[in-house]
């Protein structure tokens, strides 16, 4: 039978319960107002009840308290994280997109695309038409082209400083992620070191959970936390867990009490992947020197908005199928006295975008590319067009290798028909998607304005000059643009040998139709064109013992069709329309310097009041034959890129303000069941304040029983 002091135990361990829930609610209103705190609540249950062999069976022994618990559904808190990520993409989407649409934007005010080109192919045309010899209207016209001209310059200004702003954002979000982890990580430790001791963390856990919160804007995570087995006794809780959090689909960042630190790395100016890259964009590594993956598909957050909107490319890229190995002399990195044999590959393509130079955005200062799965640095390219085979290719001089090369290892026969890329493919419209759509267009409309100023004469009969040009980068000369790099020209001289055979074909057998005259007129001169190939492969094998067939073979079919005039070879460094981009676009000096060798006729014989030739730069506004710009009309450009830019602020608005609310039901669903209630716990201190009243009251009542038993009955 329980001692007559049983109650009194009782009595006290209800006491004990009492006042742990008055600390805990008190401790729940004090932190109201804290952000992540979790409301916590005392763990009770009936204490282990006394058998007493009595015919009421067991006597209650009162009332145990287990623990100070935090209320959390962690299925709310992985549908945050999850939700987060998708928001923070698109508010960083949301915030850059609407200042690349405050460039684009012409209001009629703030001398935009449509002010600066109406001026130039409406006022001023329609100003010289009416007087094609007058000094004052060429001089007014040229004024206007370096207004289009200086338009393109500013845009492309403020668009590579925005690229800089989003570069630099990239590594204040890694530095972020560092910090995070390294907290995170300090904050295991704590933990563990406070559960080991079978006493629940709340406060230190709730922290780390606001980390991670603050953690899924930035990128995805995956959390996980496991508890630590004795392996000697695997029945022992030891109260220790394991955390781990997971990265950018699966990357791990935090384990335990470790973490893995990145850093940012800053391209050198020959790791550049386009063109139009600004000098210095960051790549992201771990601190152990492997590579993290900035271009995940399954990666979110900040971090995946800023990427994209940084190297968007809208899927196009540089990739294509390796067609030949050869090798070249260039000069030795360490004495240019002398020279290093270096591998070359020639890979053929076949996307639109890159089989048209103008639209060719390969970075001119060098960079990387990856054969077959492996990396290699090029130091050069060529672009190549055979009329004949109707294929494009671009052959790349790779770096030497060596102590002083870049390259660690040569090129092997195995990369054949393998595939080759620069960059990767990144399915959204970031700026230099919008930099290489400036540059096509610049040097589209150019050329075709050109060719036809350049067809003409002056009103003193002097040969026209071109308008449109660039600048040098290091000196204060400007590009010539030569038709000899021009591949459309090529085009043209193939059609005509084709039409010149054709007719001969046909004046020989009049029974024979155009089409099957043209047909063979085509296979004659494709049987011609391999003819020779061979032979000259051979040639050169016989010359080069070590000359590989594959190298041969391209190195034969580019000097044949060069020779017969329908293959044309244009390096990057040449004077083509590729060297034009929105940067260094200008008017040709001499132009500007004396406005009346502007050409306005097309014939010397014709009067000074003759402008056939202004005709049909007028015509370039809405005739798409005479210049035409992704299907459009020359004027439509900013038609045509508003359009992306407004589609994709659009959709940056719309899942930006989708996610925020998504995100504020989850975080309210969060507050329903973590969040402290004023009035609920108000309600708590009444209840646990009645609890302790009456436990003392029954502590009251057993020291007076225990007083009249003791001092009154003599036990």
């Amino acid at each position: 039978m329980p001692s007559q002091f049983f109650g009194l135990n009782i009595a006290y361990t209800g006491l004990l319960a009492s006042n742990a829930a008055l600390n805990t609610t008190s401790n729940n209103i004090a932190n109201v107002q804290t952000e992540g705190y979790s409301r916590q609540q005392v763990i009770q249950q009936a204490a282990n009840a006394l058998q007493v062999f009595q015919t009421y069976g067991c006597a209650g022994a009162g009332v145990e308290t287990l623990a100070i618990e935090r209320i959390r559904d962690e299925f709310y808190d992985v549908k945050f994280w999850n939700n987060n990520t998708q928001l923070g993409e698109y508010d960083m989407k949301q915030y850059y997109m609407k200042q690349i649409e405050t460039y684009f934007y012409d209001t009629g005010d703030n001398a935009g695309f449509k002010t600066v080109f109406d001026q130039l192919m409406i006022t001023g045309l329609q100003e010289l038409m009416k007087d094609p010899s007058s000094n004052t209207a060429k001089e007014q016209f040229v004024g206007y082209a370096d207004s289009l001209m200086d338009y393109f310059n500013g845009l492309a200004g403020n668009m590579e400083a925005l690229q800089k702003d989003v570069n630099q954002e990239i590594k204040i979000k890694v530095d972020e992620i560092n910090s995070l982890a390294g907290e995170i990580a300090n904050l295991n430790k704590q933990i563990n070191t406070i559960e080991l001791t079978g006493v629940r963390a709340n406060e230190l856990r709730d922290r780390r959970t606001l980390l991670v919160d603050q953690l899924s804007k930035i990128v995805d995570v995956q959390v996980s936390e496991t508890p630590i087995i004795d392996t000697n006794n695997p029945d022992h809780v030891t109260g220790a867990n394991r955390f781990v959090v997971k990265i950018a689909a699966g990357q791990l960042l935090v384990d335990s009490h470790e973490y893995r630190g990145m850093q940012c790395v800053a391209r050198t100016n020959y790791e550049k992947v386009n063109q139009t890259d600004i000098d210095g964009l960051y790549d992201v590594e771990w601190d152990d020197g492997q590579r993290f993956n900035l271009y995940n598909a399954a990666m979110g957050g900040d971090l995946k908005g800023l990427v994209e909107m940084r190297d968007g490319n809208n899927t196009e890229y540089f990739h294509g199928i390796i067609k030949a190995l050869g090798e070249t002399k260039v000069p030795d990195p360490a004495d240019a006295t002398k020279t290093v044999t270096v591998d070359t590959v020639t890979i053929e393509v076949g996307q639109s975008y890159l089989q048209d130079l103008n639209k060719c955005n390969l970075s001119d200062q060098g960079g990387k590319i990856n054969l077959g799965n492996q990396v290699f640095y090029y130091d050069a390219w060529e672009y190549n067009y055979n009329a004949i085979t109707d294929t494009y290719s671009y052959t790349f001089t790779l770096s030497p290798t060596g102590e002083n090369g870049k390259n660690d290892t040569r090129v092997t026969n195995d990369r054949l028909e393998r595939e080759a890329s620069i960059g990767v493919s990144l399915d959204y419209q970031g700026i230099p998607y919008y930099m290489n759509q400036m540059n096509e267009w610049l040097r589209t409309f150019s050329q075709k304005f050109n060719d036809i100023i350049t067809s003409g004469v002056d009103a003193q009969n002097r040969q026209g000059i071109k308008v449109f040009t660039a600048n040098h980068t290091i000196d204060n000369e400007q590009y010539d643009f030569p038709d000899d790099y021009r591949y459309d020209q090529v085009s043209q001289g193939y059609l005509a040998m084709v039409e010149e055979k054709k007719q001969a074909k046909m004046e020989a057998d009049a029974d024979l139709s155009a089409e099957e005259a043209e047909k063979q007129a085509k296979e004659e001169l494709k049987t011609e064109y391999e003819t020779a190939v061979e032979t000259r492969k051979q040639e050169l094998m016989d010359a080069d013992a070590d000359l590989s067939e594959s190298a041969a073979t391209a190195q034969a079919q580019q000097e044949v069709a060069m020779e017969m005039g329908v293959g044309i070879t244009v390096k990057y460094t040449d004077d083509s329309y590729y060297r034009m981009t929105s940067k260094n676009a200008d008017v040709t000096a001499a132009l500007v310097g004396d406005p009346s060798m502007l050409a306005n006729k097309y014939k010397e014989a014709d009067g000074v009041e003759q402008n056939d030739l202004l005709e049909d730069l007028k015509q370039m506004v809405n005739d798409k034959s005479k210049a035409s710009f992704r299907g459009s009309t020359a004027a439509e450009f900013l038609q045509n890129v508003l359009s992306d830019v407004a589609l994709n602020a659009s959709r940056a608005n719309l899942f930006a303000e989708n996610f925020a609310e998504i995100s504020n039901n989850i975080e309210n669903q969060r507050i329903s069941i973590s969040g402290v209630d004023e009035d609920e716990e108000a309600v708590n201190l009444v209840r646990y304040q009645n609890g302790y009243n009456l436990a003392s009251k029954m502590i009251q009542i057993l020291t007076e029983i225990y007083d009249r038993l003791i001092l009154e009955t003599g036990v």
